[in-house]
Parts: structure tokens; C-alpha cells; sequence
């Protein structure tokens, strides 16, 4: 199965739309291991990151210290009232139509119209959350996290970062 997640729990149908990252107009999907990146408002700013099997021990000892968790998401401080408050849908589709599009990020594409299998509520974000094994950071500032991200060994993936405000820029 692949997901897609929405504000909106009306779509029927999901159809190809242009995108900055894809050639073709797409329908975007996600794997179940990567579902997490998204339990979050739409254009939540977040970066996201864990050790991978290339990340050194100076970057692991860096980036988790004090932590016990293999995977960390930050958020902007900002964010949380909205994390609180929004309710978010699961949409499932049949693997069927989508092809692997990036790996690392669990994204797969349809150039396909696509009918959900089932759309169901997410439910509580915030339980969500914390009820993964993960650890989830908030912080006035996005930009130094994700630029030490970066330029270390880490495995990361950064959504919606164009909507991210600097607190040096506020």
C-alpha cells in the first residue's frame, strides 16, 4: 500500500498534476516506512534526519547525543499550534499504478488518475507521533539545523522548507 495525506478528507480522485521534481504531471504517494515525515500540516517546514549506514560516529555522536531515538524530526517552534490543531486524512492507494521515484525519500509517482482504496483520519498528531520511534524537536529556527544537516553524514530528508522563516530574519 501507499499513502497520501490531505487536510481535505472530499478527493475522489487523484489526478497527475505538474510538479518542480518530476518531468511529467505526477500523483504523488508515499511508503508506509516514510508516513511519518508527513503526519504534519501540509506546508509544515521540517527536517527530518537519522543515521544511516554511511553516517559517522563523530556525526552520530553530534547529532543524537543524549538521545536514545535513531530518527529525529525538528519543526519551527511556530508550528506547533497548527501541528495541535489540524486534522489530517490518510488516503490509501493500491501500489498498482505508481512507480519508485525516489528512494531515499519513499516517494512513488502515478501518471495516473488514481482512486483511493480508503481515506481514513490520522487522528491526534502530536500522539502520532510520539508513539513512533522517533524524537521530535521544536525550534525558533529551522536554518542552522538543516544547513549542519547538510554538510554532515546523515541520511535527511528537508519537506516544505521554502515556507521555513529564519529568526534572524523576523
Amino acid at each position: 500500500m501507499l499513502y497520501h495525506f490531505s487536510e481535505n478528507p472530499h478527493i475522489i480522485t487523484f489526478s497527475p498534476r505538474p510538479s518542480k521534481t518530476s518531468a511529467k504531471p505526477v500523483v504523488w504517494a508515499i511508503d508506509q516506512e516514510h508516513s511519518i515525515y508527513y503526519y504534519f500540516p501540509r506546508d509544515c517546514p521540517r527536517v527530518i534526519y537519522w543515521k544511516a549506514d554511511y553516517t559517522n560516529e563523530n556525526d552520530k555522536n553530534q547529532f543524537f547525543f543524549g538521545s536514545s531515538a535513531d530518527k529525529i524530526i525538528t519543526v519551527e517552534s511556530r508550528w506547533l499550534e497548527r501541528i495541535r490543531q489540524t486534522k489530517l486524512y490518510v488516503y490509501s492507494f493500491s501500489a498498482d499504478s505508481f512507480e519508485m521515484f525516489d528512494e531515499n525519500a519513499g516517494y512513488y509517482v502515478s501518471d495516473q488518475e488514481v482512486s483511493p482504496t480508503k481515506v481514513e483520519p490520522v487522528g491526534i498528531l502530536l500522539e502520532k507521533l510520539l508513539s513512533e520511534s522517533i524524537e521530535l524537536r521544536f525550534t525558533p529556527d529551522l536554518y542552522p539545523i538543516r544547513d549542519m544537516v547538510i554538510s554532515s553524514t546523515l541520511g535527511f530528508s528537508i519537506i516544505r522548507f521554502g515556507n521555513a522563516i529564519s529568526a534572524s530574519k523576523s
